[in-house]
């Protein structure tokens, strides 16, 4: 392919809104544009990655993965994830699990009453009662549209629902609204599952809140709260599963070490490969301070070949005839074939991260010879006009 047929500007400086390296060195070597769209470089090495199909690329990046989906840990990618670093657990944050210890195995206490003015979170109804938030337990109410089914969950107070996880347990759900939670004779900042009848709300409980004695509730009547409300004697609900999102510093289930929160892009939710996300993989962790150096498995091009011009040979014409040679001999090649000063193509090859860059000069060329450059290593060699193909393969 040939340099000016694919139309590629080259930038000199990083685009002011690159959050990542790698983003940065795509936009200055022509892949993408500042507003993150494929150009014709960028859309070249897409297709590249799909004949290739990438599977093998993986093995260059240092990706993380479970047996179903592969990340890169990438400090402002998109999807977070849960890592265990002794077990290598890995997993969707709002899918992650993680191992739960109940708070304290008292005995079961009666269900006391109170009044709890201004108490319609759990914040302030742990301060007003001087409790820990895991002693509380928290409602949650939705309502699932391909019925209305009202939903009304419970988690304990000191932890986070992952709707992701509610979702796999009872499909889609939406936030009830007020007039949905009065039906189900529930209020809304006091609610609880005691006393709502079964069959117009659907309970579904953290499988941590059996295990969760005496917890502080709410009364259903604005402004007040029960003290020591316990599953499965003051209601029975109708699902038992895991709902909370794991976070930093829980135990792992496998190992007990504590996991991790990891920013990361995602690389295949197999089999489906991300190509652009794992070619912004590949800029990330393939450059140096001169541009991009791709490996040759996931380069667009093996060979970046340029000519300078001589004063008393036609470096062109013996550019050309090479650019033919090593595309008969299966060898792809991105020809810079501008009428630009050496300086701007040697750039512009760093720049693009072809593995092997060759350079057809007068003063090499009245010898016989090229110039032979791999992309990561400092010093040029000699090569043989007729030596070039062997070199490369």
């Amino acid at each position: 392919m040939k340099y000016q047929n694919l139309h590629i500007q080259t930038q000199r400086e990083f685009p002011n809104n690159a959050r990542t390296a790698g983003f940065g060195w795509l936009v200055r070597a022509g892949y993408l544009t500042r507003e993150n769209q494929l150009l014709p470089l960028g859309e070249l090495a897409i297709s590249q990655l799909h004949a290739k199909r990438s599977a093998d690329v993986l093995t260059l990046l240092p990706a993380i993965s479970n047996e179903r989906e592969t990340f890169l840990p990438l400090e402002f990618g998109s999807t977070e994830v849960i890592h265990c670093p002794a077990c290598n657990y890995i997993e969707r944050i709002e899918l992650a699990q993680f191992k739960k210890t109940p708070f304290s195995t008292e005995q079961s206490l009666p269900t006391e009453k109170l009044l709890t003015p201004d108490c319609h979170t759990i914040e302030a109804l742990a301060n007003f009662l001087n409790l820990p938030k895991e002693k509380t337990a928290k409602a949650l109410m939705y309502t699932r549209p391909a019925d209305n089914q009202f939903v009304f969950v419970v988690v304990r107070g000191d932890m986070t629902l992952s709707e992701a996880k509610l979702k796999n347990a009872v499909g889609e759900v939406r936030m009830a609204t007020a007039e949905e939670i009065s039906n189900a004779g529930a209020a809304a900042g006091y609610a609880s599952p005691v006393g709502l009848n079964a069959k117009r709300a659907l309970i579904v409980v953290d499988d941590l809140i059996p295990q969760s004695s005496n917890l502080a509730a709410g009364a259903n009547e604005t402004g007040y709260h029960l003290l020591n409300t316990n599953c499965g004697r003051d209601y029975s609900p109708a699902i038992v599963v895991d709902l909370i999102q794991a976070k930093a510093g829980d135990a792992c289930q496998k190992c007990d070490n504590p996991l991790s929160v990891v920013a990361t892009l995602e690389l295949a939710s197999h089999p489906e490969l991300h190509f652009e996300n794992i070619l912004l993989a590949l800029a990330e962790t393939h450059h140096d301070d001169k541009g991009l150096t791709l490996p040759k498995s996931a380069a667009p091009f093996d060979v970046y070949l340029m000519q300078i011009t001589g004063k008393q040979l036609d470096t062109r014409a013996k550019a050309e005839e090479i650019y033919n040679d090593l595309q008969s001999a299966g060898i792809s090649v991105l020809f810079d074939d501008r009428d630009e000063r050496a300086g701007v193509k040697f750039n512009d090859a760093d720049l693009i991260g072809c593995p092997i860059r060759i350079t057809v000069g007068e003063k090499a060329l009245q010898n016989g010879m090229v110039e032979l450059k791999p992309r990561k290593e400092k010093e040029n060699k000699l090569v043989a006009l007729e030596k070039i193909i062997e070199e490369i393969s």
